[in-house]
C-alpha cells in the first residue's frame, strides 16, 4: 500500500468524515429545544475529529505537534460518544442507530490510538532535520496552480 499523500487518503479521516455525516443526518431529527445544546455540541465534536486529523497532517513535520493534534481528535471522538449517550437517553434515535454510530467511533478511536503509537511512520523527517537542505523529488512540486 502506498503512503498517503493527503489527509483525505487516511482511513481514519475517511471514517471520521462518514461518521460526522451520519451524526449530522441523525441530529436533523432532534427536538428543537436541543438545537443550541445537544445538536450543536454533537455536530461540533463529530466534525472536529476530521478537522483535527487534517490539522495533524499539516503539522507532521514535528512529531510532538502531530501527536498533540491526533490526541485532541481522540478526545473529540470520545466526546462525540458521550453526546451519543445523551441522545440515546433522550430517545432521539433507536438503540440500533446508537450502536452503529458508537461502533464507528470506537473504530475511529482505535485508528487514532494506532496513529499516536506509530507517529514516526506519519511524520516527515527526523527531529534533527535541517529543513533548508531538503530538495524535492521529480514528482513533487514546491508550488502548485491550485
Amino acid at each position: 500500500m502506498a503512503a498517503a499523500r493527503s489527509f483525505r487518503e487516511l482511513k481514519a479521516y475517511q471514517a471520521a468524515r462518514d461518521a460526522a455525516r451520519l451524526v449530522f443526518d441523525f441530529s436533523k431529527h432532534f427536538p428543537r429545544e436541543e438545537q443550541y445544546s445537544l445538536t450543536d455540541q454533537i455536530r461540533r465534536s463529530s466534525r472536529a475529529v476530521k478537522a483535527l486529523l487534517a490539522e495533524a497532517w499539516a503539522r507532521r513535520r514535528y512529531k510532538a505537534a502531530f501527536v498533540n493534534k491526533i490526541d485532541e481528535a481522540l478526545g473529540e471522538a470520545y466526546e462525540t460518544q458521550s453526546w451519543l449517550d445523551d441522545a440515546l437517553d433522550g430517545q432521539y434515535f433507536s438503540t440500533q442507530e446508537f450502536e452503529n454510530l458508537d461502533r464507528r467511533y470506537d473504530a475511529i478511536g482505535g485508528m487514532l490510538s494506532r496513529m499516536i503509537d506509530r507517529a514516526d511512520d506519519f511524520c516527515k523527517y527526523s527531529p534533527g532535520t535541517d529543513y533548508r537542505s531538503i530538495t524535492c523529488k521529480d514528482d513533487e512540486f514546491l508550488f502548485t496552480d491550485y
